[in-house]
């Protein structure tokens, strides 16, 4: 059989299962809120969750194209399959890793630093888009600023608007938004996180001479947003566990303003065609809603944590990748 056809094969399964394990990291952190409010049961904030990645995931195909094209030029990428199977199988390696500890890491960090470290390792510095890839970067690395800020200031209105009003009837009413807010949240999620693995899967098919523009194939689009779906229902609950109440102690208000923060910052983001983190967007807005309400209420040695684990992802998970194609290299 083929040997491109082998390994173009066997990035589409590493791509769904990235997608997927994308799925249950996370989409964890879209319904923790909602969970350690108790405005949702973990069975309910699954199915709501699943459901609205998957219908998010369908939606749009433009930061699949950035992913296909922005950080390597995948017509003129040498051995491609090899590259991104490699940088496949380094991000589900940390995917699985952060996971495990409960480390709500970032799964575009992951990809988006294997697929340089990889092409890198197979070809160079030069190989790099830099424009492009500068302009992901920035996305990334402002977006969690952002989502802090929104959510701060979100907080902020929230406090004003509702500062006369009945204390247990604005409790129990941002528990019943906070049900519409997640299903935003996880939208916006599906609408931005699964098209990272639409983009990988073109990219192997161009590489592979099985396609021959960056537009994104039917097909890919609904796997990717099934196994997205799927790895929903599966849910994460440490991650859950640290979202939702190791940074700050939520209240229903308090999950209501972050996910409406994060579900905006992420959907703008989507809009235009830029890849973000999730994990660093949720995670931001929590703490900028923390930081509006008390700033000793943020547990900030948590923050710390997670803040580092941002930090090392992207070059960790191209060290990674970049050794991995040396590996599948001598075999390959």
């Amino acid at each position: 059989m083929d040997t491109v056809f082998i390994l173009t094969a066997l990035v589409v399964i590493f791509a769904l299962a990235f997608d997927f394990i994308n799925g249950f990291h996370d989409t964890a952190n879209a319904i923790a809120t909602s969970v350690s409010t108790r405005a949702l049961t973990p069975r309910q904030a699954i199915i709501l969750a699943a459901t609205m990645n998957l219908i998010g995931a369908l939606t749009f195909t433009g930061v699949a194209k950035t992913i296909t094209k922005d950080i390597v030029d995948p017509f003129a990428l040498e051995n491609g399959s090899v590259v991104i199977l490699a940088a496949l199988t380094a991000a589900i390696a940390w995917n699985l890793i952060t996971w495990y500890y409960g480390i709500p890491s970032s799964s575009s960090h992951a990809i988006i630093g294997a697929v340089a470290g990889a092409a890198i390792s197979a070809a160079g510095f030069d190989v790099l888009n830099y424009e492009g890839f500068l302009k992901i970067l920035q996305s990334l690395i402002l977006s969690p600023f952002l989502a802090f800020g929104v959510g701060f200031i979100m907080m902020n209105l929230f406090r004003i608007t509702f500062k006369n009003a009945n204390l247990s009837k604005t409790t129990k009413g941002f528990r019943m938004f906070q049900v519409l807010t997640a299903a935003m949240q996880a939208y916006t999620h599906g609408t931005n996180d699964a098209q990272k693995a639409m983009g990988i899967i073109t990219m192997a098919l161009i590489a592979g001479n099985y396609h021959h523009s960056t537009d994104i194939p039917e097909w890919v689009r609904f796997s990717a947003a099934i196994a997205m779906g799927l790895g929903t229902s599966v849910g994460g609950w440490k991650i859950i566990k640290t979202v939702g109440g190791k940074i700050m102690k939520i209240r229903p208000v308090n999950g209501a303003a972050a996910d409406l923060s994060s579900a905006l910052i992420i959907f703008a983001a989507t809009t235009f065609k830029l890849p973000v983190s999730t994990t660093h967007v949720i995670s931001s807005a929590v703490m900028g809603v923390g930081a509006a309400q008390r700033v000793k209420g943020v547990k900030w040695g948590v923050a710390q944590r997670i803040v580092l684990t941002w930090i090392i992802t992207l070059p960790v998970s191209a060290l990674i990748s970049g050794f991995i194609y040396q590996l599948f290299k001598l075999f390959l």
